[in-house]
């Protein structure tokens, strides 16, 4: 895992906590709500991959 991901999860977090805070006191709850499991999405997206490694290496690991 490299600190540019960090790094992208960071970013979005921050983005989509200030978007949802917006969308909130416009009144749209419901895109509020879209536009964090939208962030929440693409961060598994990111994520996934590297957790799928780690099980690899785990199973790798006890096979020996």
């Amino acid at each position: 895992m490299t600190i540019n991901l960090i790094f992208r999860i960071g970013a979005v977090g921050i983005l989509v906590s200030v978007l949802c805070q917006v969308l909130k006191h416009s009144g749209r709850e419901e895109q509020a709500f879209l536009t964090s499991l939208a962030g929440l999405l693409l961060v598994l997206y990111w994520v996934v991959p590297y957790i799928y490694e780690l099980f690899e290496t785990i199973r790798d690991l006890f096979l020996l």
